[in-house]
This record gives structure tokens, C-alpha cells and sequence, in this order.
């Protein structure tokens, strides 16, 4: 048996949006939106986060959740380039193809050309 001691229950006041009406009125604080959008995760998984209906979220939190996408993308690109610049052959040529649209077999224009039609054999 453990000593384990009584639990102390207290109130914590919330500050966000109020979404939804009655009963199923929430309290969405814009900060956290903020950090799931960061986690890239999806608009069902943040919505079920805070307990609301997905075009709820979408329709009051949408330019909160592109901002914390896009500066995770921003992250990631940072990382990736000097990931790159320190060397690293694969990140340089993963890099290379996608942003400078390199490519290792350069397609000829004559190759992407259509193949003129011919039916006068019948």
C-alpha cells in the first residue's frame, strides 16, 4: 500500500475565443491553436483537441493555423539548407532537385517533344 496524498483540486481560469452556444460553448485559446498548427497536425485532430467542430476551427482559427504551419515549414527549410551547406550529399541533392529543379538525366526539348501522328498506311 502507498502513501500516496490526497489529490488538491483547484480552478484555473482560461483565456481564448468562446466558440459555440449553451452546453457546447468552449473556450479555444488562440495560443494553443497556435502550437498544434506548429505540430502540423490535422484540422479533425485539433478540433477534437478542443472538443468543437472542425468548420468551427476552421472558420475562426484558419489564419492562426497557416501561420503556425507555415513557420514550421520555415523551420524545416532552415534546418534542410544548412543540413545542406554543412555538407551533407544527400540533403545537397534532394535540395538541388527540388528548389533549382535539377535533375539527374536533363531531359532534351526535342525528347519532351509529341510524336508527330501518321496514318496514311491504311
Amino acid at each position: 500500500m502507498t502513501n500516496r496524498k490526497e489529490p488538491k483540486w483547484g480552478t484555473v481560469t482560461k483565456e481564448g475565443l468562446v466558440v459555440g452556444t449553451g452546453k457546447n460553448r468552449k473556450i479555444v485559446p488562440p495560443v494553443e491553436v497556435l502550437d498544434l498548427a506548429r505540430l502540423h497536425c490535422s484540422y479533425k485532430e485539433m478540433a477534437e483537441f478542443f472538443g468543437i467542430n472542425v468548420e468551427t476551427l476552421k472558420y475562426n482559427f484558419s489564419d492562426i493555423i497557416a501561420k503556425g504551419r507555415s513557420e514550421t515549414k520555415q523551420a524545416l527549410r532552415k534546418a534542410q539548407i544548412k543540413l545542406a551547406l554543412s555538407g551533407n550529399a544527400t540533403m545537397l541533392i534532394w535540395l538541388g532537385k527540388n528548389i533549382l529543379d535539377q535533375a539527374e538525366s536533363p531531359l532534351q526539348s526535342q525528347d519532351t517533344q509529341v510524336l508527330p501522328w501518321d496514318d496514311t498506311d491504311k
